[in-house]
């Protein structure tokens, strides 16, 4: 069984906002397989279905962003899924927006929701999904996640669609050391 996991920070205020991409992606990509709707498990908003022959649970915690891991590993221990089987869609402040990166392994790059999934793993190799939102070093980082993302960016980040979609499909079908080879590019 595989588990996609969107990263975002529930209710109203938050939908839109750059700290949100994990579940914005997650969300179109669940919409655009019309895989139904979200149930709700352990504090998370879930679908379980089958894809490419491979049972898959996508889910979204509900709580706050910094605490995903506590949810994610909720998820793992009930399902008895691997951490090899995971990939972790976040919004990535060091990748410019429009662009995106897989990795295997690493830092959580000071993103909160990745440290806690982290810990809550106890292991930093898990796989994960990296989404640009850019930076803006005039505003507060807080501030900045948090804030909505303007009209302007929602083009280049409708323009990945596709690329995430094609992605997640692949996550199924390939090696994870073929599927960063055939998606990671240098930041543009």
């Amino acid at each position: 069984m595989k588990l996609i996991v969107g990263l975002g920070n529930p209710g109203k205020e938050y939908e839109n906002t750059r700290h949100n991409i994990g579940f914005n992606f997650l969300d179109n990509y669940v919409n655009e397989k019309n895989l139904g709707d979200y149930k709700s498990k352990y504090n998370g908003l879930y679908i379980k279905t089958k894809l490419f022959e491979t049972d898959v649970i996508f889910l979204k915690p509900q709580s706050f962003i910094n605490l995903s891991g506590e949810i994610v590993r909720k998820y793992i221990d009930f399902y008895k899924i691997c951490i090899d089987d995971i990939l972790v869609i976040s919004d990535d402040l060091d990748l410019s927006i429009g662009n995106l990166k897989l990795k295997s392994t690493g830092s959580s790059g000071g993103h909160n929701g990745l440290k806690n999934i982290e810990k809550c793993l106890g292991t930093n190799n898990y796989k994960r999904l990296k989404i640009g939102i850019s930076n803006n070093k005039n505003i507060d980082t807080k501030d900045y996640v948090l804030g909505k993302i303007k009209d302007e960016d929602k083009s280049k980040f409708d323009s990945i669609k596709k690329t995430v979609n094609n992605i997640i499909d692949d996550f199924f079908n390939l090696p994870f050391s073929e599927l960063m080879n055939k998606y990671n590019r240098k930041n543009r």
